[in-house]
């Protein structure tokens, strides 16, 4: 097993566009801007936490990048040692910036959800809430990335390691001149399936990795009362039944209204969750202090 690197600044597996102090031994909470592109160590990467999802982050470039052909207007919404929970993998880009890093929110129960017949994870730097549906649960215990996972672990089909087969994340895109919802779902998509399906942060690849990919829905849709845009693909994978993702764009109902950007992965097969979970959290989610304006297809919406 190799050493780990010496203390010093490296590039945040978290937030790759930003530096982070390794103390020798772990990650602190100290972060810096780099004035150039921020190289990665000689020696070996330290060590992530395991569970790390990639930061959902669009570099402000001036062009926007084509992560491949999406079909538009089909107006439907339908996982220490030498194991890990599995969670979206990360592959840090190099590149400096003079814009915040997004943060990931901070997830805790909270009330009820719609109808008061579910428990809420509240992500306050976004301003809304999600449903806990039956067989989900706060993400924060799996991944502190996370706002929601699905109870339980399994052997991963692919790489040893443990694969969970139901993820949701949430970021607030801040490096990127792109605001159409539209345009940064279908840019994100290509991430979203290969950080779920692909490689993990160790390297391995527990499905065996992305063989292909059918899109299976895209199109506007309400969220909290706002006009957002969802793309979804099917995922097929070399081992294992593959799964669903989608990433979906919408402002954010408090502060600047920066496009808050979504992710979900399930597997498919009898032993996935049901893909239309996916639609149901996102009708369910919700403007914190606003339970009554929902969202889905079709929905009312409210102030841009």
């Amino acid at each position: 097993m190799s050493s780990s690197p010496p203390p010093g600044w490296y590039r945040d597996p978290s937030y790759p566009l930003t530096e982070r102090w390794w103390d020798g031994s772990a990650w602190t909470d100290h972060r810096r801007q780099p004035d150039q592109p921020v190289p990665l160590p000689a020696q070996p990467r330290p060590p992530k936490r395991p569970g790390r999802t990639k930061v959902i982050a669009l570099a402000a470039t001036g062009a926007v990048l084509v992560a491949g052909a999406v079909t538009g207007g089909v107006l439907v919404l339908g996982g220490d040692g030498g194991q890990e929970t599995r969670t979206a993998p990360t592959a840090p880009s190099s590149g400096g910036t003079d814009s915040p890093s997004p943060t990931a929110p901070s997830s805790s129960p909270s009330g009820s959800g719609a109808g008061g017949d579910a428990s809420v994870v509240v992500d306050d730097l976004n301003g809304i809430t999600f449903p806990v549906l039956d067989g989900w649960t706060d993400g924060e215990d799996a991944d502190e990335d996370a706002v929601l996972v699905t109870d339980g672990t399994y052997d991963c089909p692919g790489d040893d390691g443990l694969c969970r087969s139901g993820w949701v994340y949430s970021r607030t895109v801040t490096q990127s001149d792109v605001t159409s919802p539209k345009a940064l779902a279908e840019n994100d998509i290509e991430d979203a399936a290969n950080d779920a399906y692909d490689r993990d942060d160790l390297d391995r690849r527990p499905y065996g990795g992305v063989t292909g990919h059918e899109v299976v829905g895209s199109g506007s849709v309400a969220v909290a009362g706002r006009a957002g845009y969802f793309v979804r693909w099917r995922v097929t994978t070399d081992a294992g039944p593959g799964g669903y993702v989608q990433s979906l764009v919408f402002p954010s109902s408090v502060g600047s209204e920066a496009p808050v950007l979504v992710r979900f992965a399930v597997d498919a097969g009898d032993d996935g969750p049901p893909v239309g979970d996916i639609d149901r959290i996102v009708r369910g989610i919700r403007a914190v202090g606003d339970e009554k304006t929902g969202g889905g297809v079709g929905s009312s919406l409210g102030p841009r």
